[in-house]
């Protein structure tokens, strides 16, 4: 597998996403309603990231890097040096994902083992997050034995959501297994409902119609068609849908010290880790081995050991800190815009997918993928106005 044509941009992202990802708040604030998210069906409401500006306006290479003149002054407005860190953060979460996809699809072509890599992605997320806590960039969290209980719930869920999204990657076209990944919504709707007896107004359930209609109409027909791949992307719906209502209602009051959002992930993210080793073994057993041999080696060799174990490495580390980026994005907008936006993110991989990987997309599936997507937006918006009015009701 060669990687020389994204090593470029993949290590200027990475650059920039570790920067960004690791001058996180040095400090503990009040848990989120929702910890983790990486979909439009919920709202997360995170900690405040600090500005970290004022600590280098007397550092005149960064003061010149930052628009910053002598003195303190600034010679941008603080509404543009936000709209700029605004901007950075969205460009950096849609190059995250966008890359994560295709190298992790490449991964996957070569070493079709999904249950092996995803755990290796937990690994080395796991490893980046304790090198922040070890060298102090981030509080150590301290969990009771309440915290211990949840996070490892929400990671058997967050662990299963993505390795089924990891199986359905390795067998259809990415864009197909987005394109599935767009009812998300519906089954948060569903878990939610039924399981835990939150309804919603009935306003906002018929904005599904559409999201379960045009992904309907999307994959009728699809040339790309695999019930493997759709199976697991709808069960990944469901383990994410879960993952994501759990959190919301069990992620409150005292489970710990040291939890900032960014935190209790990195906690859940090495719940996951661990949880996936077993799961690694029994499913796959040692074919990841033989077939990473099989394909740095021999005659029919499609990689070389060094390019695929950086791609993999990546990989891992973009899974991660696409999260830890949203987080800093989700700090600076409101909840609709980020609506918005993840909505669009699933455009732009899906687009990218096909440009790089040249899957033939056919005339009803785009119109299908339309459909749905819009419906995905609008479910998320119109979601929010009533909560937003559910909430003005109760402080009247």
């Amino acid at each position: 597998m060669k990687t020389s044509n994204y090593e470029r941009i993949t290590f200027l992202v990475l650059f920039g996403a570790v920067l960004m990802a690791s001058t996180d708040a040095a400090r503990p604030a009040r848990l989120p309603n929702l910890v983790l998210r990486s979909h439009t069906s919920s709202i997360i409401e995170t900690e405040e990231v600090v500005n970290s500006l004022h600590t280098f306006r007397n550092n005149d290479s960064l003061s010149k890097a930052l628009c910053i003149g002598p003195g303190g002054a600034s010679l941008l407005s603080e509404d543009m040096i936000e709209r700029i860190q605004i901007t950075g953060y969205f460009a950096l979460w849609y190059a995250l994902n966008v890359v994560y996809n295709i190298v992790n699809k490449k991964i996957l072509n070569v070493i079709p083992a999904p249950l092996s890599v995803g755990g290796l992605q937990f690994g080395i997320g796991a490893l980046y997050v304790t090198l922040l806590w070890v060298t102090g960039l981030r509080p150590v969290p301290k969990l009771n034995e309440k915290g211990k209980k949840i996070c490892s719930e929400v990671g058997f869920y967050h662990m299963t959501g993505q390795l089924l999204s990891m199986i359905s990657l390795g067998a259809g076209p990415v864009s197909f297994t987005h394109i599935v990944k767009a009812l998300e919504p519906f089954f948060s709707a569903l878990v939610s409902a039924f399981v835990f007896r939150k309804w919603m107004k009935p306003q906002v359930y018929a904005t599904l119609i559409p999201v379960v209609g045009g992904v309907g109409y999307a994959c009728m027909k699809e040339q790309g068609f695999s019930w493997l791949a759709f199976t697991c992307a709808m069960g990944s719906n469901v383990a994410f849908a879960l993952r994501a209502v759990i959190s919301k209602t069990a992620m409150v009051g005292d489970i710990g010290e040291g939890l900032s959002s960014v935190n209790i992930f990195g906690l859940v993210t090495w719940a996951a880790f661990l949880l996936s080793i077993p799961v690694a073994v029994l499913g796959e057993r040692n074919s990841f081995f033989t077939l990473w041999s099989k394909a740095v080696s021999g005659e029919n060799a499609s990689s070389n050991g060094p390019d695929l174990a950086k791609a993999l490495i990546v990989s891992g580390l973009f899974h991660y800190l696409n999260n830890e980026v949203m987080y800093l994005a989700l700090s600076k907008v409101h909840p609709v815009t980020l609506a918005v936006g993840n909505t669009m993110k699933r455009v732009f991989i899906m687009v990218a997918s096909v440009l790089v990987f040249k899957n033939p997309v056919s005339l009803q599936a785009g119109i299908g993928s339309a459909i749905g997507i819009s419906g995905v937006l609008f479910y998320s918006l119109t979601k929010q106005y009533y909560e937003q009015l559910e909430m003005i009701a109760k402080t009247e």
